[in-house]
């Protein structure tokens, strides 16, 4: 399997099919004379910032830190033993509702979306 290929910025989703977002990062575990080993992958802006750079993954991580607090200050990981099926979609043995991942979507949802005039 390429890694690089086949999983980075596929869509990931629950075991409900419920879609959480799109794979933006790898994370891997170095082992002294071994291959290193994919322990887990990343979502959210602070590893999509940290694609183009450190500068930019530091700001993205304060600014996240900043809104959402500590619990925020991190990215979304996913271990690497909850895939269920690789396919079109990576679909992962975990319920979302029961992670921070949608934190940000539900505060906008519920603070600036669904005060829109129609929008709700």
């Amino acid at each position: 399997m390429d890694l690089v290929r086949d999983i980075l910025d596929k869509q990931v989703v629950d075991r409900k099919k419920v879609k959480i977002g799109k794979v933006d990062g790898l994370v891997a575990e170095l082992r002294p004379g071994k291959p290193p080993r994919v322990v887990a992958i990343e979502l959210g802006s602070i590893t999509l910032a940290r694609r183009l750079g450190a500068r930019p993954g530091r700001w993205m991580a304060g600014l996240a830190t900043r809104l959402g607090g500590k619990r925020h200050s991190e990215p979304h990981r996913i271990a690497w033993n909850k895939i269920h099926d690789i396919g079109i979609d990576i679909e992962f043995d975990i319920d979302v509702r029961e992670t921070a991942i949608f934190d940000w979507q539900n505060w906008l949802r519920d603070h600036i979306v669904g005060r829109i005039p129609g929008a709700g």
